[in-house]
């Protein structure tokens, strides 16, 4: 069985960014695991409540077969740990296929792994601001996938995202 593993904010993830292609991953019988900077309970805009299984900084790359950074208000705030970024780019360099919906395509673009990359992002002006500062060649299409990298605009997308996902680690 694959393990996926998905990483939340602690406060302002997006509820149905999280919960839609976590149901869909797990219909196509991967495993998914929820992290974030601490185990406390995180919670999403719309009120969701989920309890992260790990820390950010106790993740072993080589356990899991595919990365999902979930959007929302305070996916932002994840840059502001050296953890998150670090995460990021192992999983980049062992080629694993990385996926973020909403505004963590800019975490991914903060984490230097978008550079020369097609990919879309929720068009905040920020980080539409840091795709130009990275290179990253922005689309705004829906879903993107460039690569072992899949990014997508917002929740409105949220069950193709799944999908996606799900095809990129057949």
């Amino acid at each position: 069985m694959k393990k996926v593993l998905f990483l939340i904010a602690q406060q302002n993830f997006r509820d149905e960014e999280l919960k839609i292609p976590k149901k869909i991953l797990e219909e196509n019988e991967l495993k998914v695991t929820i992290t974030s900077i601490t185990t406390e309970e995180a919670r999403g805009m719309l009120g969701f409540r989920i309890k992260p299984t790990l820390m950010v900084r106790e993740v072993n790359v080589n356990y899991y077969d595919g990365l999902v950074v979930i959007g929302g208000a305070g996916s932002p705030k994840l840059v502001d740990y050296p953890e998150v970024l670090n995460l990021i780019k192992r999983f980049n360099e062992q080629k694993k296929p990385i996926a973020a919906i909403c505004l963590a395509g800019y975490v991914l673009a903060k984490a230097g792994i978008l550079k020369g990359r097609n990919a879309t992002v929720f068009p905040s002006d920020f980080a539409l601001a840091e795709y130009r500062r990275h290179g990253v060649k922005y689309s705004d299409e829906s879903i993107v996938v460039d690569g072992n990298i899949i990014t997508a605009v917002g929740p409105e997308v949220a069950e193709e995202f799944g999908k996606q996902i799900v095809k990129i680690l057949a």
